[in-house]
C-alpha cells in the first residue's frame, strides 16, 4: 500500500517542502556557522544540494505500511522490505543517496510520523561519508514523530566525518507516553584505514527528545572540535576509533530494568561501555567504544537484538 506519492513537481507545496530555509536547522552551533560562506561548486539550494524525504505510516491490513512519501534527490528511499521473519509486520526503510556522500552546501532534511500501532524499523543503505568541504558546510535535519503503541527503531550505520569536514545533525523526537522509539548512532574518528584520526574541522550534532506537549524529556548534545577542544579525553572518545550510543525511550518496562538488560548486553563485548537510565526514568540508554568497525557493529547489533527480546512487540 503506497499512497500520497508526491514529486517536487508538485505546485507551491511541492516547492515550499525543498525551499533550502525549510530544510536547514533553524540554529546553528557557533563551532559550524562560522564556516558559513558561498562554495565556488553548486551553491546552497542549487538542484542536488537540497535532499528531501518525508515518510508517514499506517497501520493497514495488520501490518505498517508506507503511505505517504516526498523526496527529493539526492535522498531517497526503496518500497519498504518486510525482511525479518520473526517482524513480518514491520518494516525496513533505507534510507539513501544518489551522490557519493554529505558534500559542502548540503542541506538535508529527513521528516518521518509514524502513527497510531506502527512498528518501523529505519536505517541507512551504507555508511555517511561527509566529504572534505573547503567552503560553508553541510547540516541535517531530521524529525521523527512515534504515535500512541508505536514501535519505532532509527539505526543508520556509522558516519565517517572525513578531513577538513564541517556538518551538524539536529534531531528532534516526538515521541508519545506508550511509544517505544530505539535511537542509534555510530560514529568514526575519520578514514581510519588511512591512518586518518579526528581531522575533521567540526562535527557537532543535537539530539532532542521531547513528549506531545513539548515537554523535553532529555537531550544529548555533541560538539567536536579537534583544533579547540579534546575530542580524545576520557569523556569523548579517549583513544579509540569509533563509537556508539544506543537510546531507548520506553515506558514499557522500568527504566533501571532496560538499563540492567543493555548493561548485560554489553558485559560480554569486552569493549569499554557502560548503561544507565535516562534522565525522569523515561528509558535508558547505552554507549561503547572500540577500535575496530567489526567489534563495534557486532556490540551494537548485541545491544540491539537485547532490546527486542526485552522489550518484544506488542
Amino acid at each position: 500500500m503506497l499512497t500520497g506519492v508526491m514529486s517536487e513537481a508538485g505546485g507551491s507545496a511541492g516547492l515550499a517542502r525543498t525551499a533550502p530555509e525549510r530544510c536547514a536547522p533553524a540554529w546553528l552551533p557557533a563551532e559550524v556557522a562560522r564556516h558559513a560562506a558561498t562554495p565556488d561548486t553548486l551553491p546552497v539550494g542549487a538542484p542536488g544540494k537540497v535532499g528531501v524525504l518525508e515518510l508517514g505510516f499506517a497501520v493497514a491490513g495488520g501490518r505498517t505500511e508506507l503511505t505517504g512519501c516526498f523526496q527529493k534527490a539526492p535522498l531517497h528511499t526503496t518500497r519498504p522490505l518486510y525482511s525479518d521473519p520473526a517482524r513480518p509486520d514491520t518494516p525496513h526503510v533505507l534510507f539513501m543517496t544518489s551522490g557519493a556522500g554529505v558534500l559542502q552546501g548540503d542541506r538535508f532534511r529527513i521528516g518521518l510520523d509514524c502513527g497510531p500501532g506502527t512498528s518501523v524499523h529505519f536505517t541507512t543503505q551504507t555508511a555517511t561519508r561527509i566529504y572534505r568541504m573547503e567552503h560553508d558546510y553541510a547540516t541535517q535535519v531530521v524529525d521523527l514523530a512515534a504515535g500512541p503503541g508505536s514501535r519505532v527503531e532509527y539505526l543508520p550505520a556509522t558516519t565517517i566525518p572525513f578531513g577538513d569536514s564541517r556538518f551538524y545533525q539536529r534531531m528532534s523526537v516526538t515521541a508519545d507516553p506508550e511509544a517505544t522509539v530505539v535511537l542509534g548512532e555510530k560514529l568514526m574518528a575519520g578514514r581510519l584505514a588511512r591512518g586518518e584520526w579526528h581531522a575533521y574541522t567540526a562535527y557537532c550534532a543535537d539530539l532532542e527528545v521531547r513528549d506531545p506537549d513539548g515537554r523535553l524529556l532529555f537531550a544529548d548534545p555533541v560538539r567536536l572540535v579537534p583544533d579547540e577542544y579534546p575530542v580524545t579525553g576520557p569523556a569523548v572518545m579517549g583513544g579509540f576509533g569509533l563509537t556508539a550510543s544506543l537510546y531507548v525511550v520506553t515506558r514499557a518496562r522500568p527504566a533501571r530494568e532496560v538499563a540492567d538488560a543493555l548493561h548485560e548486553a554489553l558485559a560480554g563485548t569486552g569493549l569499554r561501555a557502560g548503561a544507565s537510565v535516562l534522565p525522569g526514568d523515561c528509558g535508558a540508554w547505552a554507549r561503547m567504544l572500540g577500535d575496530r568497525s567489526p567489534e563495534v557493529d557486532a556490540a551494537f547489533q548485541r545491544t540491539v537484538d537485547a532490546v527486542r527480546r526485552f522489550l518484544p512487540a506488542p
